[in-house]
C-alpha cells in the first residue's frame, strides 16, 4: 500500500497542479526574479511544510470517521475536486515586488499561503485519509507538486501561453473524478 498511496498521491497532484495558482505562481517568480534555485527550494519547504500538515490532517480524519462515512466523503471530495479543476486559476503578479527576504522566503511564504485551501491540498488531506499511511501521500503530493512547478520555473512566461492548459485541466478532472468513482464503488484501484 505504501508504493500504491506513493504513486497515485504524485500521479494526482501532478496532472491536478497543471495550470494551477501555485504553478502560475512559479512562472510568475522566475520571470520576475530570474534565480530559479532559490524559487526552486522555497516551493519544496513551502510544499512540504503545507502538505505535512494536510496530510496530518487527513490522517486524524481518517481515523475519528467510521469507515464507511469516510468513504462517502472521501469519494464526494475527490469528484468535488475534480470540479474545481476544471476551473482556471488566475494570478497577477500584485504583491510580489521585490522582498528584503530575499527570492527563497517570498517564495516560500507565498507558496505556503497560496496553497492553503486550494485543491491540491485538499487533495492532499483526502489521499492521506484515504491511505493512512503519511510519509507515502506527503512524499507523493510534494512530488507531484515539484515535476508540474519546477519545470515552470525554468520555462517562465515563454512557453506558458503555447502550453495545452485547458487539455490537462480536463484530463486532471478525469483523474480526480476516477479516483472519486473508485472510493465511492468501494473497488481497490488496480495499481
Amino acid at each position: 500500500m505504501t508504493m500504491e498511496a506513493f504513486l497515485i498521491s504524485a500521479m494526482a497532484v501532478t496532472v491536478g497542479e497543471i495550470g494551477d495558482k501555485t504553478q502560475l505562481l512559479a512562472l510568475l517568480l522566475a520571470a520576475r526574479f530570474k534565480k530559479p534555485a532559490p524559487i526552486i527550494l522555497g516551493i519544496l519547504v513551502a510544499t512540504l511544510a503545507n502538505h505535512a500538515l494536510a496530510g496530518w490532517l487527513g490522517h486524524f480524519i481518517a481515523g475519528a470517521i467510521p469507515a464507511h462515512w469516510l468513504r462517502i466523503a472521501l469519494g464526494i471530495s475527490f469528484l468535488g475536486i475534480a470540479a474545481w479543476t476544471l476551473k482556471p486559476d488566475d494570478m497577477d503578479d500584485a504583491g510580489l515586488g521585490d522582498s528584503r527576504y530575499g527570492v527563497f522566503m517570498l517564495t516560500c511564504i507565498t507558496f505556503f499561503l497560496a496553497e492553503i485551501g486550494d485543491k491540491t491540498q485538499l487533495a492532499t488531506v483526502a489521499l492521506a485519509a484515504r491511505f493512512q499511511d503519511l510519509l507515502p501521500v506527503v512524499a507523493g503530493t510534494t512530488l507531484g507538486m515539484l515535476i508540474a512547478d519546477v519545470p515552470a520555473v525554468f520555462l517562465g512566461k515563454t512557453a506558458s501561453p503555447h502550453f495545452p492548459f485547458k487539455l490537462v485541466r480536463w484530463i486532471a478532472a478525469s483523474v480526480f473524478a476516477i479516483l472519486g468513482l473508485l472510493v465511492l464503488s468501494g473497488l481497490q484501484l488496480p495499481f
